[in-house]
Formats: structure tokens, sequence, C-alpha cells
């Protein structure tokens, strides 16, 4: 049998704060993760009730670790939503409705008396994807998160770029139509996620049908059922035109976002993942959807960036947001970068 590596002293906490759960896990010094909790975030409550979830939460990932909090280090804390990220506070987050302007970092650090570190939801999973992830070897990474929204994270040589006003990498509102473009859930017109989020893949599906589209998903539309990104999914691998073409267009305009985001940093590595990745490389859908973000970028790029920079899924799934959160607490509280090249000390790091 093979042998199984003991975990790896120090030992960080890792949450990441989702519209609908909380994720916790211990993670330790090599991006290994030792135990995970899940609880409802309640968002439409009172922050205090999900800071009283997110404590029985991390209580309890701590002891399924087999450990106790004083042999925890320090917290890396993942949220969604605009916030002021060195102030610890989160400004207008659209799915954490009650939770506006509320001083997370602080509540958090006070209830598990822990040095505790803020974080953007996507740069937490891109970190993660960096550190012990698809691009664990690369020196910069651009990942895509593909879901509700869209979000954006993107690393270089260790730091996560926060920006000014911490909202840097926020590439899910790039706008990819300048006039007449779909609107997103914040009313924004022409973004990126107003096309490519599995809201907006849902909402391009159900206007085609009702427009007369013929589709096998007809029958949900007119008993006013729900349809989601997976049932399209599965329709298009069944054959359906309509949602075939829509999961294509989907990449499409993802690999034409993907041009600009290269043009821009010119990364080493772009990932996309999410909670929308259609089964990844396990999946006839998924490998086409990845060849046809990639077949746009070759026709759209430079060449050289086109040839050389690395397209893929990331791998870590939905445990990315809690480890890359880790990961951000063990480089702000310990100095140790993922590369082992720097120290953490960037304006911008973690």
């Amino acid at each position: 049998m093979p042998t199984i590596a003991q975990p790896q002293p120090p030992f960080f906490i890792g949450v990441d704060v989702g519209g609908t759960t909380i994720k916790v896990g211990v993670v330790d010094d090599n991006g290994r993760s030792l135990s995970r909790c899940v609880v409802p975030t309640e968002a439409k409550q009172p922050p205090e009730i999900g800071m009283a979830n997110l404590e029985c939460c991390v209580r309890d990932a701590v002891q399924q670790s087999g450990m106790t909090m004083d042999d925890m280090h320090s917290v890396g804390l993942a949220t969604p939503g605009t916030m002021d990220i060195a102030a610890g506070k989160l400004l207008t987050p659209g799915n954490l409705p009650a939770w506006h302007g509320f001083q997370i970092r602080q509540h958090v650090q006070n209830r598990l008396q822990k040095p505790t570190v803020l974080q953007n939801d996507a740069n937490a999973a891109a970190f993660g994807e960096f550190w012990v992830g698809t691009a664990h070897d690369a020196p910069s990474a651009v990942m895509w998160t593909l879901g509700t929204g869209v979000g954006c994270g993107i690393i270089i040589h260790d730091v996560v770029i926060e920006g000014q006003h911490s909202h840097g990498g926020e590439s899910g509102h790039m706008i990819v139509q300048m006039d007449g473009g779909r609107r997103n859930v914040d009313d924004r017109h022409g973004t990126l996620e107003a096309y490519c989020s599995a809201t907006a893949l849902v909402k391009r599906c159900r206007e085609a049908i009702e427009a007369g589209a013929a589709s096998s998903l007809r029958a949900q539309v007119d008993a006013n059922q729900d349809i989601t990104a997976k049932l399209i999914a599965d329709a298009a691998e069944a054959g359906d035109e309509l949602a075939d073409r829509l999961v294509m267009d989907t990449a499409r305009i993802l690999g034409v976002a993907t041009v600009s985001i290269m043009h821009t940093i010119d990364p080493s590595m772009i990932l996309i993942g999410g909670a929308m990745t259609f089964g990844r490389h396990d999946n006839i859908i998924g490998r086409r959807f990845l060849q046809r973000v990639k077949d746009e970028v070759h026709a759209r790029a430079f060449p050289i960036p086109a040839a050389k920079t690395r397209i893929d899924y990331a791998s870590l799934g939905g445990d990315a947001g809690y480890i890359g959160a880790a990961g951000c607490a063990r480089q702000r509280f310990t100095g140790k970068t993922p590369s082992g090249s720097g120290t953490g000390t960037s304006a911008y790091a973690c």
C-alpha cells in the first residue's frame, strides 16, 4: 500500500463563504486538505447568524482533523462580492443581501481568536489552483470561475492582483458587447457575465425556446419548470442542436474575453473552473467546450501567446476556495509563498 504523507505543520483554517453555503477545511503547510465541513450561509438573515454557522463549521472541521484550535496557525477567509480587502469589510455583495457593510474579517478573528486574512473568493480559488492545483508549476495564472456569475482571479509570481481599490481581477464584468448588450443581474449591459454565467446560459436558452426554437427542453419551458446549466449540457450531449449551440457560443465568447486577458496580463496559464465546467475532460461536452475556447484564442490572439499559453480546466473543484484562502493565510502570516521564491511581502500579496 502507498505511504500516506503525514500532515505537515503549521495548519491553517480555510473558509469559503458563498451565497448558499459556507465551506471550511483544515489545510496543512503542503496544501493538503485534512478535513472539510459545509453549513448553510443563511444569507438573508443578519450576518451574525452566518457567523455562528461559520464558527460551528470551523470547530467541526478542526475536530475532524484530529487536532484542536490551539494547533491552528491562522485563518484565510474568502467571500464574494465587492469588498475593501485592506479594511476587512464587505461592501455590497449581491448574494449576501443582509451583509452589506459588514466588518467580516474582524468578526471572524474575534470569534476564532486567530489572525485572519480576507480575500475575494475568485482570487482565493485561483490561489488554491496556483498553490496545489492545475497551475502549481506555473509562474502566473488567470482563472475564470463560471457559476451563477463569472469570477476571475489573477496570480503573478505568487502575488494576487487585488488592485488599488480591491477590485483587481473583476474581469467577469469585462465589456464584450458595447451597444445593445445583454444585462447581467446587476443590470450592467454587455458584460462577460451576462453571456457566460450559468444564469445567462439558462436565460438565453429560455429566450430562444420562447421565440420558437426547437429543443428537447421545450417541455420544461412550457411547464414553467426550472432549467439548469446541467440540463442544457445533458441535452447538448444527447444531440439537442439549440443546447449545443448555446454551450459552444458560451465557449466562443469566453475565448474572446480570454484573448483580452492574455493581451493584458500575458500569463503562462489560463484556467476554467467553477460550477459550470460541463464535466471537464471526463465529458465530451466539456472537452468540446475547452477546445472551442482554445480555437477562439488561436484565431484572435497574437501568435506567440496563442501558441505558448496553456489553457485547461482547474482541478480542485469546490475545494479550491477554502484551500486557496488557507494558502493566503499561510503566505500572509508565515511569509511562505507557493513557489518558495519570495516572502509574500508585496503590497498586493495575500
